[in-house]
């Protein structure tokens, strides 16, 4: 079964920020789980300049269709002007289906309004 799957990778500037807002996305559902990875060390190009800065990852797991209000609401929450906030797709027939199941079933359900006329 297909399940469209996420893990949204985001960039933070410490562990407290992941944290808080790991904590806000898990609350409002918006992913089933959340991994915090302390000690990331990050160079890129920033306003001209080369930076190196060390960072902490964040990585959500929530289905395609939270990815959307997931990613404005980090870039509500975060310090960065700028936030790394990249969806990646997962292998779902890979893994354990189980977890998968547990990931949907912990994450905010789909919403579909629509009307069907003349049925």
């Amino acid at each position: 079964m297909f399940f469209n799957l996420r893990l949204v990778y985001i960039t933070t500037k410490n562990k407290q920020e992941a944290k808080t807002i790991g904590k806000k996305l898990v609350e409002e559902r918006l992913a089933a789980c959340v991994n915090i990875v302390e000690g990331m060390e990050s160079i890129y190009r920033w306003e001209g300049e080369i930076v190196e800065e060390t960072e902490t990852i964040l990585i959500a797991k929530t289905p395609y269709h939270n990815v959307k209000e997931l990613s404005d609401r980090v870039k509500e929450l975060h310090s960065y002007d700028c936030p790394c906030v990249i969806s990646l797709q997962l292998s779902e027939q890979e893994g354990n289906e189980e977890y998968q199941h547990w990931l949907l079933k912990n994450s905010k359900k789909q919403q579909i309004n629509y009307e069907i006329e003349d049925l």
